[in-house]
């Protein structure tokens, strides 16, 4: 569950919603169906997509909100023109409903996100700012180490964290159709960790995405050194290095992770997970 969804939920045990949800849309849309927000009487959480949109979604949720009489939900059909000075030029539908502490099984079911499986090892500065940025969006991140006491205190549940030792033992465990990320501490753990995937690879073919973090003339180390091993160059061809968005200048540890996370967005899309 997103961190939106917790706040949310963890709120609404305590005080009545509206909970405003896309149900549908036609043409240009500024969010997609099931893209939602919640309304308190003086907090909103969420959105689904601002402007005027949101403010005429805002104003009848606080409607639904005051009225003492408990009414079943309510859709909204709203068109994207010249009368909500917006020109996306598509049509909303919102489904509006009051929600209370009593939803809160259903509505937890309701708001889960399927979450795509990212294997990230190293717990660097890189790692840590790829870590930060991952947990807000819709993956499930298994990050691994070597080392003891390089995790943070206070991730979300969607993050576990281990320490192995050596790490590329842990990639025999890896859940089938897990993103890797390799961007260890070292070189040589990089390599043993890669050499591991690429075996898996022989073997089950499950990891639709292997990274690995460096420049092309690291890639060119590994390349031949694996080659070495009897890599071919179809199996080569499933590694990604170097990583993320090309484009992006910048070897901040926050630029590299920004670049990375909108890599996998693409992989996810392409995975429509």
């Amino acid at each position: 569950m997103s961190p939106l969804a917790e706040l949310f939920l963890a709120r609404l045990a305590n005080e009545s919603a509206v909970l405003v949800q896309v149900q549908a849309t036609e043409g240009s849309a500024p969010r997609d169906a099931g893209a939602w927000m919640a309304v308190f009487a003086d907090a909103l959480i969420g959105t689904i997509g601002g402007g005027h949109l949101e403010f005429e979604a805002i104003d009848r949720a606080r409607v639904l909100l005051k009225s003492e009489v408990h009414k079943p939900a309510e859709t909204m059909r709203l068109a994207l023109g010249p009368s909500l000075g917006q020109c996306c030029g598509g049509v909303v539908l919102l489904r509006l409903e009051r929600v209370t502490a009593q939803d809160l099984p259903a509505l937890q079911r309701r708001l889960d996100v399927e979450r795509m499986p990212v294997v990230l090892f190293g717990g660097g500065h890189v790692g840590h700012a790829l870590a930060e940025v991952l947990a807000r969006l819709p993956v499930a991140l298994h990050w691994i180490d070597s080392r003891e006491g390089i995790f943070p205190v206070g991730l979300p549940a969607h993050v576990v964290c281990e320490h192995s030792e050596p790490v590329q033992a842990a990639v025999k465990d890896l859940a089938p159709g897990a993103c890797v990320l390799i961007m260890s501490f070292s070189h040589a753990e990089d390599l043993d960790v890669l050499t591991q995937c690429l075996a898996r690879q022989r073997i089950a073919q499950d990891l639709p995405y292997i990274g690995l973090i460096g420049s092309k003339s690291k890639w060119a180390t590994f390349r031949h050194r694996l080659e070495a091993r009897g890599y071919s160059a179809e199996e080569l061809a499933q590694v990604t290095c170097p990583i993320g968005v090309p484009g992006i200048e910048g070897k901040e540890p926050e630029v590299i992770a920004l670049a990375v996370a909108a890599q996998l967005l693409q992989v996810r899309a392409a995975l429509k997970i």
